[in-house]
């Protein structure tokens, strides 16, 4: 709560989305650079960075249901692609003739729409492994916000990757997880 009465982040008009101030955005950023441990793995060690899309059909979701089970109650949904002005002079309202044929979550996680992307990239053993590495918002309606602990929108950063044997992603996962104990230990000085 430091960083509030500084004034460097305040909760925004939405509720539960955070605004960050200065050099606050810059911190954020700081973690997925070179400059910590786990961005001097994903740099050096042949992960690529990607950002998948922000809307994810319903229908993954929906392929996904028991992994979508915890949070889906906490997902936002949009169901239209456009505005217009109000014929009563009220502002804006929805268009009712812009009703998507499907309904868009907005990313509470990436698992779904990365994994619909890996089966387009991967076409033999000879494609692996894949190391994908993604900052990202991701948003979920959270019934209790607390600022910098628990948002409804947050950075997320999640690495996904495919490999050819069962060996080698439990290596990968192994050394991933070391990396996160280095930068925990080492950048934030938490203890395990």
């Amino acid at each position: 709560m430091v960083q509030r009465v500084g004034g460097k982040s305040r909760f925004g008009r939405t509720i539960g989305c955070t605004r960050l101030y200065g050099d606050q955005a810059l911190r954020i950023r700081y973690l997925g650079e070179d400059a910590t441990s786990v961005g001097r793995y994903v740099q050096g060690n042949g992960t690529r960075q990607r950002l998948f899309p922000l809307l994810i059909p319903k229908s993954f979701l929906s392929r996904e249901a028991e992994h979508v089970e915890g949070f889906a109650k906490e997902c936002a949904v949009v169901t239209h692609y456009r505005l217009k002005n109000d014929p009563n002079g009220g502002g804006v309202v929805v268009d009712p003739a812009a009703k998507l044929e499907e309904e868009l979550i907005i990313r509470p996680t990436s698992e779904t729409i990365i994994w619909n992307t890996y089966k387009n990239w991967i076409n033999s053993y000879r494609d692996l492994p894949i190391l994908c590495n993604q900052w990202a918002n991701v948003f979920r309606w959270e019934m209790r916000t607390r600022l910098f602990l628990r948002t409804a929108e947050f950075l997320w950063q999640e690495g996904h990757t495919a490999h050819a044997t069962r060996e080698e992603a439990e290596e990968e996962a192994v050394k991933m997880l070391n990396v996160y104990a280095e930068f925990a230990e080492n950048t934030w000085r938490c203890p395990w």
